[in-house]
């Protein structure tokens, strides 16, 4: 009908397509819109029905990408996307706005946003799915990060800074949850992150003349290093007033 004017024909991607899953539902604001195939590419993110209609998402539109398993917030495992957009199929109520119209909105400061669910009949697939679209996202860094720190692998480290900053993201599982599926990527993401948090940590609380360059040489060695007993040991030695 007239609500999925936002699908278009064209034809599937045939350039650097890192990942394609046949048979996989595509699903925006909890609304089915059918079966067909997805493409990971480096271009965009393509869904096409097996009609051969379809959509494409451009990488730096897409906020947040994560494998979902929680079955009480959807009853399939399946690969969420976040999207800074909208789309015609969400039923919003608002009249269409006329071009050039955004810039007088008042709702400035609020972000349009869909979400994508892509739901792949061979669930198995969905780990290869999410290291893709890392590797895609990775092709295209934010423009708006240029001011910070890109050493970390591009939006992989991203994601997961944007998941702590935005609150009202809608949680998949909780933190603790969370924590136990986390894949692999976002395993090393975290160690990343608890290794900056020693560093500026042990850089902060250097008087106690803790030697922390072992312990940062052992962060970027990629050893797991427990934080807790350096921070409890130099705030004893630095003898801190709690």
């Amino acid at each position: 009908g007239g609500a999925m004017s936002f699908l278009k024909r064209f034809p599937p991607p045939a350039e650097g397509v890192r990942h394609r899953q046949p048979d996989t539902e595509a699903v925006l604001a909890g609304r089915t819109l059918g079966a067909g195939t997805l493409y990971i590419a480096e271009s965009r993110l393509s869904w096409l029905e097996n009609s051969g209609v379809g959509f494409s998402l451009d990488y730096p539109t897409i906020s947040l990408h994560a494998v979902s398993r929680d079955l009480s917030a959807y009853p399939c495992e399946h690969l969420y996307v976040m999207v800074n957009a909208k789309f015609e199929e969400e039923g919003t109520k608002e009249a269409p706005m006329a071009e050039g119209e955004e810039e007088e909105d008042s709702d400035d400061d609020v972000e349009p946003i869909a979400e994508f669910r892509f739901v792949p009949s061979d669930k198995s697939a969905l780990e290869a799915m999410f290291s893709a679209m890392c590797e895609c996202q990775a092709l295209h860094p934010d423009p708006d990060d240029e001011d910070s720190d890109n050493d970390y692998e591009g939006e992989e480290y991203d994601v997961e800074a944007r998941e702590l900053e935005q609150g009202d993201i809608p949680s998949f599982y909780t933190y603790e949850e969370g924590l136990s599926h986390l894949t692999a990527e976002g395993q090393a993401t975290l160690e990343r992150l608890e290794g900056m948090l020693a560093q500026s940590v042990s850089s902060q609380y250097n008087m106690a003349g803790v030697r922390t360059e072992d312990s940062i040489r052992e962060f970027e060695d990629g050893m797991e290093v427990d934080v807790a007993p350096i921070v409890a040991g130099q705030f004893e030695d630095a003898e801190v007033d709690h």
